[in-house]
């Protein structure tokens, strides 16, 4: 959880994926099936970004300088 918006992105496809599933469930029509692989797999995918370490403040090492040849 170090950087808000994928947070909130990852939040987001899992609220997503949950109500696609129960408005499939619940919308009366006993011939709407919901798709539980891909309510899984964005469940996963929603957990994957609320846990990415996209924001990590890393600083290359610095380069020795070099002497020319001769």
């Amino acid at each position: 959880m170090n950087n808000k918006n994928t947070t909130l992105a990852g939040i987001a496809a899992i609220l997503v994926a949950v109500g696609a599933v129960l408005t499939a469930l619940f919308d009366g029509n006993d011939a709407t099936l919901p798709d539980y692989t891909a309510a899984i797999a964005a469940v996963i995918a929603g957990v994957g970004l609320i846990f990415a370490k996209d924001a990590a403040n890393t600083t290359p090492a610095p380069i020795a300088p070099t002497t020319p040849v001769k």
